[in-house]
């Protein structure tokens, strides 16, 4: 069911505040639930998962080094909104179908506090994972200034989850970076962005398979799901009035498996100023910009020579990217709009600075390992697509175990058909490069045999990241630093079907 584009307002998603304040930390108590949300003019409102009764979540925005803890309260109903396969690990029949724990993407946390997949919980914590630990998590927020975002992360159910609505943005800011001068306040906003497919009576539509599931009838739904309506901030299409002047917008890409290359109508270029995990070492002026799931983008758009035009953010990545069909130019080819026509209020002392950090890169010669980690597809026992990480799954006995404060390469080399966003919790890395080779000579011989040069990554690319794309047919090489906590971590590819069906790991950082 597609839906007319630019009828709803952008919501502005309000910032939570702290309920108290706990041996000298902002304490927050967050309510998980379920209501009803209008995410579209006409549409019924819509029942959809979220925290402290909205959909995306409030923002929690904290200063750089400002400790605080948070208390996810699980207090949703006993039964799922959406359909659960229970051939899925972690999802078998003798496990509540509704569970959950939230995880801060691309947040530096003791483990326990990290949103381990294991570790979920139902409402009054009546249940609890084999991996419960706590019910206060702790934020210490000790990392650069950077625009994070935060989800359900319940092993097998986390693509159910996330799309019944639990997501919500975590900014943190640095006040020493106001000399900066960019944009700031009500020019400073976030853009969420997630796919949606509605029944006639508004409800969600997610693929379901009879159980146990016959590959026949839906062999997709744990491969990857495209819906048909974008929504942007919760709202299907939405359209934004701007003032002819600079705006900076964070960009988290938060659908479970779309992948977003994005340009402007107005032919005009972003100005890149940060990724993952903050800002670049210099702006970037691009015309696109390609996000996989849970990867950022921190642009500034000038607007100040497009007065009283509609400006239209479109889309033309493949679904599965970058060999899957194209997208339709008048659906989900398209984001959201721009309308340049408010009156501007006051003047423009905004920039677009030079230069933005320093980024001292991680030596190559100080890597004490360099892995060599396959990203496989075969099938599992119902004929259904079945992408790992090595050939392993979640409970096989762990074998990445970096002692703390080491230095890692990391090679993926992808045998599969698409990309993949492999995402690596607790730290941050940077890309090194990525070169083609002979996938069918590997398989046969498992001997990588490239095609061509090593290609550094793109200059948008060059910051800190926690998500990196691994192209098929590509070695894509990540240098990585363990620090600063030991404990179990997990990683895992971030299109959120192929995470909750075997395409995880955890690995510990040891003394």
């Amino acid at each position: 069911m597609a839906l007319a584009k630019y009828v709803d307002k952008l919501p502005t998603i309000p910032t939570l505040k702290p309920t108290d304040r706990v041996e000298g930390a902002d304490y927050y108590k967050i309510v998980i639930s379920q209501f009803k949300e209008k995410l579209h003019r006409d549409l019924p409102p819509t029942t959809v998962w979220g925290f402290a009764g909205r959909y995306p979540g409030p923002i929690i925005d904290v200063m750089k080094n400002q400790w605080i803890s948070i208390q996810w309260l699980n207090e949703l109903p006993p039964e799922h909104l959406l359909p659960i396969d229970t051939t899925v690990h972690g999802a078998e029949p003798s496990v509540p179908s509704v569970r959950t724990v939230i995880h801060v993407h691309g947040s530096v946390v003791q483990p326990e506090s990290d949103g381990y997949p294991d570790a979920w919980y139902t409402k009054d914590y009546k249940v609890v994972g084999p991996m419960f630990t706590r019910k206060v998590y702790d934020y210490p927020n000790q990392q650069p200034a950077a625009t994070l975002w935060y989800h359900a992360h319940a092993i097998g159910i986390t693509r159910l989850n996330v799309y019944a609505g639990l997501a919500g943005i975590y900014i943190i800011r640095n006040p020493a970076l106001d000399y900066l001068q960019l944009p700031k306040d009500a020019y400073d906003m976030p853009l969420l962005i997630q796919d949606r497919t509605f029944n006639e009576d508004g409800s969600l539509y997610y693929p379901s398979q009879t159980d146990p599931p016959n590959p026949y009838v839906n062999p997709s739904v744990l491969s990857d799901y495209f819906a048909e309506n974008i929504l942007v901030n919760g709202k299907v299409w939405p359209y934004l009035e701007v003032e002819p002047r600079k705006y900076r917008f964070r960009i988290i890409n938060g659908s479970n498996s779309r992948f977003y290359n994005m340009k402007l109508s107005s032919n005009q270029p972003f100005y890149q100023i940060g990724t993952d995990q903050g800002f670049l070492e210099s702006p970037v002026v691009t015309p696109v910009i390609l996000l996989a799931p849970a990867e950022r983008a921190e642009v500034i758009i000038d607007f100040s020579g497009h007065r009283g035009e509609h400006i239209v953010i479109t889309n033309d990545a493949a679904s599965p990217y970058p060999r899957g069909g194209p997208v339709d130019p008048d659906t989900t080819g398209q984001i959201m709009q721009f309308r340049v026509t408010k009156k501007l209020k006051s003047r423009d002392n905004s920039i677009i600075p030079y230069h933005l950090t320093p980024i001292d890169p991680l030596s190559v010669k100080d890597a004490v390992l360099e892995r060599d980690i396959t990203l496989d597809r075969m099938e599992d026992e119902y004929g259904r697509a079945l992408l790992l990480l090595d050939k392993r799954r979640w409970h096989d006995p762990i074998e990445i175990k970096p002692e703390v404060g080491t230095i890692e390469i990391w090679k993926f080399i992808n045998l599969a058909n698409s990309t993949h966003p492999i995402h690596i919790h607790l730290v941050r890395f940077l890309v090194l490069d990525r070169q083609p080779f002979d996938v069918d000579h590997y398989q046969a011989t498992g001997e990588i045999m490239t095609t061509g040069p090593a290609v550094p990554p793109e200059l948008n690319e060059r910051g800190w990241k926690d998500t990196v794309r691994a192209n098929p047919g590509e070695l894509t090489r990540i240098i990585i630093k363990f620090v600063p906590y030991t404990g179990l971590y997990p990683w895992h590819c971030h299109i959120l079907e192929h995470e909750d069906h075997e395409m995880m790991l955890p690995y510990e950082v040891i003394y």
